[in-house]
């Protein structure tokens, strides 16, 4: 009986210990599949990464000069006159700011257009502004016209600066003279005269009441 139970004993742990390793056995077949599984989907993500194309940086930079070029070239003009269009397409077409535009334009032609009007006077007449009145005003009209057509403000520090170079270069002999006081003999009459009429007036309006009491 002793033996029997012994072989039954011994044939249980044997059962359990078959148990454990089929459980192990399975564990380790799972984590192998998840395992798999994982290896799968990270080189299925890596061949789609290595199958997309990386865009082109020199696209990409070519791209934004043509745009920045685009926006250079598309800024408009003040409004639609054949001149004024032709000021914008040459700009556009041969400077990269409108403004060096301007100054070059400014200088070519309103500056030497004003040169030469005052080329044809005399020293004496450019103090007088009958004879200057003309071009100066053209040299200002022409500034503010293509500003405008460049659609620059007006007036700007260039043509600020280019009516100071006039002024220099023109007027400067020019006298500056302020409003002259009048005549000692002038302001003593107009300050006497009011002194005078008040005490005349004083006297009109107290004839004016006795005569009112009297007929009373």
């Amino acid at each position: 009986m002793v033996e029997i139970s012994k072989l039954d004993f011994t044939e249980e742990q044997r059962i359990k210990q078959s148990v454990k390793m089929q459980g192990s056995f399975a564990s380790m077949g799972f984590m192998g599949v998840l395992c798999l599984v994982a290896c799968f989907v990270f080189l299925c993500q890596e061949a789609e990464v290595h199958g997309t194309k990386m865009p082109d940086s020199s696209y990409g930079n070519r791209t934004a000069e043509d745009s920045s070029y685009g926006n250079r070239t598309t800024e408009g003009c003040g409004n639609k006159s054949d001149s004024c269009k032709n000021i914008c397409d040459i700009c556009d077409s041969y400077f990269d700011l409108r403004i060096a535009c301007y100054h070059f334009l400014i200088h070519a032609t309103c500056f030497e257009t004003f040169n030469k009007s005052m080329s044809t006077l005399n020293a004496k007449e450019f103090c007088q502004w009958n004879s200057i009145k003309s071009p100066y005003d053209n040299f200002t009209i022409c500034t503010e016209e293509r500003a405008d057509c460049l659609l620059i403000p007006w007036p700007n520090k260039l043509v600020e600066n280019m009516f100071v170079e006039i002024h220099s270069n023109y007027f400067k002999s020019c006298p500056t003279q302020g409003l002259d006081d009048p005549p000692p003999s002038i302001v003593f009459a107009l300050v006497m005269t009011p002194i005078c009429l008040i005490p005349v007036m004083v006297v009109v309006v107290v004839m004016k009441t006795k005569n009112g009491d009297r007929r009373s």
